[in-house]
């Protein structure tokens, strides 16, 4: 990880909400360095807040969930695009990076990150080109990803002609009928794995799926499904159709953010086969986890004794107008918030005049625009013009990917780091 030291050289400028003006030409690391408040120190509005002390709360409780539970760890990636949260996860235990599409496999190995695993069938010839390009020249680079059909068997083997290693793939078991992608049947399953098994340029490795995608999810239905995926792992491995390919071990992976617990109820009875299991967990939201989606699907509501996530996410918003004694607005939007899922949530009011800060009693997000969040406000809201308010928000992945350099705080308001995404 010795890319990151580059990341604190970049020179912070207009591209980057938020930031005091009277940075601009300082390098990232030498803002983080003048540890400036986020209240009093020049910060202009809006602007993301990412809790220091919630995120390594975070990073420790799923670490220790996964050790727990005999699991491996590829968190989602996609979920912050953040090459130094990327080296934190992997420094708390995670085997590697779970990505999306190519472009995120990019940033990742451009920041020397040694395993990844695609969840997605990669037909895309450049990209495969460059992966293959990517294997022979780093021994210790670990690729693995989907496939779902024959014809992205053949599409990946025509590009790959030539390469010095075979890919490593497993195949998709799709969630269910009306699902996203993946197979929808085992048979469907085995045609695939013979199309792997006919080529020289890909090598099944395993089997793999998402469960938050199961069509109305109920734990009787995840568990049924996941179920059926371990059996496919299982039914591969009595056909030898992992014999003689030179692995050491069989990947079985899912795991979003909303049935984990499921995920390893269902792993941890696998049976035994042939070659050890690597069981692999992708959950990629609890890094910043949220104050709406994720608040109300986590496991841990389910199984509480193993601990809590913490929403670590803040974003703080001004008051610019406040035309009645029932309506405010506050200069945040579409552009700057998460609202995919929910909308944003009033949770407390930083006072302009005094700098104290007390809860957001009496006032409702009741609607985005584009730069606006439309506040309605109670008789016990007291909100003035130059307060400021700090919102909570609703799905993880819709918050990072709208902010480049996001302040890392302490509880004190010191801005500590900052965190820069590539999306």
């Amino acid at each position: 990880m010795g890319f990151l030291a580059g990341l604190a050289d970049e020179r912070v400028d207009h591209r980057f909400k938020g930031l005091p003006p009277d940075a601009d030409g300082l390098t990232v690391g030498e803002l983080a360095a003048q540890r400036r408040n986020l209240f009093t120190d020049g910060f202009t509005t809006p602007v993301l807040a990412l809790s220091a002390e919630r995120l390594e709360h975070n990073l420790a409780l799923m670490e220790r969930y996964a050790t727990r539970h005999g699991l491996a760890f590829a968190p989602h990636g996609k979920t912050t695009m953040a090459p130094e949260l990327f080296a934190r996860q992997l420094d708390h235990g995670a085997w590697g990076i779970t990505l999306a599409v190519p472009h995120q496999v990019r940033v990742a190995r451009q920041f020397d990150v040694k395993r990844i695993f695609l969840a997605n069938q990669l037909v895309d010839a450049p990209a495969l080109k460059w992966v293959a390009g990517e294997l022979a020249r780093d021994a210790d680079f670990r690729f693995i990803c989907y496939v779902d059909s024959v014809r992205g068997v053949e599409l990946m083997d025509a590009a790959l002609t030539g390469a010095t290693r075979p890919l490593d793939v497993v195949v998709e078991l799709g969630a269910g009928d009306g699902a996203r992608t993946g197979v929808r049947t085992e048979a469907d399953a085995a045609a695939v794995a013979d199309a792997v098994a006919a080529t020289r340029t890909l090598r099944l490795v395993g089997v793999a799926g998402y469960e938050g995608e199961v069509p109305k999810a109920t734990p009787e239905k995840v568990d049924a499904w996941l179920r059926r995926l371990t059996a496919l792992a299982g039914e591969f491995d009595k056909a030898g159709r992992f014999f003689g390919t030179g692995l050491d071990e069989i990947v079985v992976s899912a795991g979003g953010s909303a049935w984990f617990d499921t995920v390893a109820d269902v792993f941890a009875e696998l049976p035994e086969l042939s070659l050890p299991v690597l069981k692999l967990l992708r959950s990629g939201a609890y890094v910043s986890h949220d104050d709406g989606h994720y608040k109300r699907l986590t496991p841990f509501n389910r199984v509480p004794d193993e601990g809590a996530l913490h929403p670590a996410f803040r974003l703080w918003a001004q008051v610019v107008s406040k035309p009645t004694a029932d309506q405010a607005f506050v200069n945040a939007g579409k552009r700057d918030a998460a609202y995919d899922l929910d909308l944003p949530e009033a949770q407390v009011v930083r006072d302009a005049a005094t700098g104290e800060v007390r809860p957001a009693d009496g006032i409702e997000v009741t609607k985005l625009s584009d730069q606006h969040a439309w506040l309605e406000t109670g008789p016990d809201a007291a909100l003035e013009v130059g307060d400021w308010v700090g919102l909570g928000l609703s799905h993880p992945c819709t918050s990072f990917d709208k902010w480049q350099l996001i302040p890392l705080v302490e509880a004190d308001g010191t801005v500590v780091d900052y965190i820069r995404t590539y999306f």
